[in-house]
């Protein structure tokens, strides 16, 4: 039996938005049938919020433990893969940090943003958990219980751990006992049908997702009227700048400059790859086609398959800038006057959270309400924002998957570049024949 051809999800919110919107202007804050007004369909609808902020943390703990027991990679190469990630999140950081201190985009919400959560004219207060002290941080991300973590969504915290035990299991897998490394094998299988699980009751909500949007958008327009979509046009613009800028200006002068292949060869050849990802919203579907796009550029398949099969899980460029942007921005809607530091610990909850978050459905969408978090967003401000900016995240969300698999491009290059350097100094070192 042929399978049936599903409506594409962006499709979905966007019907969901329409329908959704016209419930709300229709009806305002009268009932839509005995019992039920466009308030309610709210409440609703962020109950699905809240269901995709519980799934995410248990996931992405599996999903970098699942990550970490599978991947084999040697020291040396390991250390140059994560160097050059963190050079290429820096700049990412870098571009968004500047756009939204110097252009402030997020201001033209301000006041905006707690109306239509419902607050008001109530100003909503920063989350306590946000310090200026480098120590007073690392006291909060260091648990009093291995539960804590879970139980307050702290996604730095969860990341920490993870890549503790993660590492405590592979030493063990390595030295431990025969008992011991035949008892973290079956973890290990347990593990990974933990993450399967999650993946398909994630999947589930996702689904949920359109009609979460109708509940949270007929919600606010019936507060608002549809003045509620006036700011989007800023949000796209600042999203898509931060996204562009990365991609287009600093890639390819990164390829270039230091990875030695021109704007024309890096955009030339990995075009196909970048279109793919751009039209699939997925890098994953892309890898195939990024292979291929390295060996026309000449790239090692060693080099290929280590940035594209495997440090794929750490070139999230396109969503951790995305997330850390959108929740400095909805942070400047709030009013909230985040200085250096405090941007800096919603920089570093956005890098946590893209990590080992390669492959899942909307990745982007998952993360986001842990970040926003982060920022110090009141969990109503964040349950009524994101489904506002569904509308355009579809366009965004193709982009971001575009730069992921421009970083992915980029990371293969800079790690040939530096092997095929060591390669050549090892050989004019190395005597020739007498």
């Amino acid at each position: 039996m042929p399978e049936t051809r599903r409506v594409p999800l962006s499709l979905r919110i966007l019907l969901g938005v329409a329908a959704g919107a016209a419930l709300g202007a229709a009806f305002r804050t009268r009932e839509i049938v005995p019992g039920l007004d466009s308030q309610d369909l709210g409440t609703l609808g962020l109950l699905f919020v809240r269901l995709l902020k519980a799934l995410a943390i248990p996931l992405i703990f599996l999903a970098i433990l699942d990550s970490l027991l599978r991947s084999e990679i040697r020291a040396r190469q390991g250390a140059k893969l994560l160097l050059i990630c963190l050079v290429n999140v820096s700049v990412a950081f870098a571009i968004g940090l500047t756009i939204l201190n110097l252009f402030r985009p997020g201001d033209a919400w301000r006041g905006h943003l707690p109306e239509l959560a419902g607050l008001g004219a109530e100003r909503p207060q920063p989350a306590p958990a946000m310090s200026l002290s480098p120590v007073g941080n690392l006291d909060g991300y260091v648990p009093v219980s291995l539960l804590e973590p879970f139980a307050k969504n702290t996604v730095i915290s969860v990341v920490l751990l993870a890549l503790f035990v993660g590492a405590g299991m592979r030493r063990v897998r390595r030295t431990g006992s025969a008992s011991a490394q035949a008892g973290i094998a079956s973890l290990q299988r347990a593990i990974e049908a933990g993450y399967e699980t999650l993946i398909a009751m994630l999947g589930w909500v996702v689904l949920a997702v359109p009609f979460a949007v109708l509940g949270v958008v007929a919600a606010a327009v019936g507060r608002s009227g549809l003045a509620a979509f006036a700011p989007l046009a800023g949000f796209l613009v600042a999203m898509l700048s931060g996204l562009l800028l990365h991609g287009f200006v600093y890639y390819p002068l990164a390829a270039w400059l230091v990875g030695g292949k021109s704007p024309r060869v890096y955009l030339g050849h990995g075009a196909d790859a970048v279109l793919t990802g751009l039209s699939t919203n997925s890098s994953l579907a892309s890898v195939p086609l990024t292979l291929r796009a390295l060996e026309r550029m000449g790239v090692s398949p060693e080099a290929a398959r280590l940035s594209a099969c495997i440090g794929t899980n750490l070139n999230n460029d396109g969503i951790v800038l995305y997330d850390a942007m959108a929740a400095l921005f909805l942070a400047q809607a709030c009013g909230f006057q985040l200085d250096l530091g405090q941007q800096l610990v919603v920089l570093l909850a956005s890098l946590m959270a893209g990590v080992g978050i390669t492959g899942i459905p909307e990745a982007g969408l998952i993360v986001l309400p842990l970040v926003l978090g982060a920022a110090g967003l009141p969990e109503q401000v964040v349950a009524a924002a994101i489904p506002l900016v569904l509308p355009v995240d579809w366009i965004i969300g193709r982009v971001r998957s575009a730069v992921n698999v421009m970083s992915d491009l980029l990371v293969a290059i800079l790690l040939d570049s530096g092997t095929a350097r060591a390669d050549a100094d090892g050989r004019s070192l190395t005597p020739g024949p007498a």
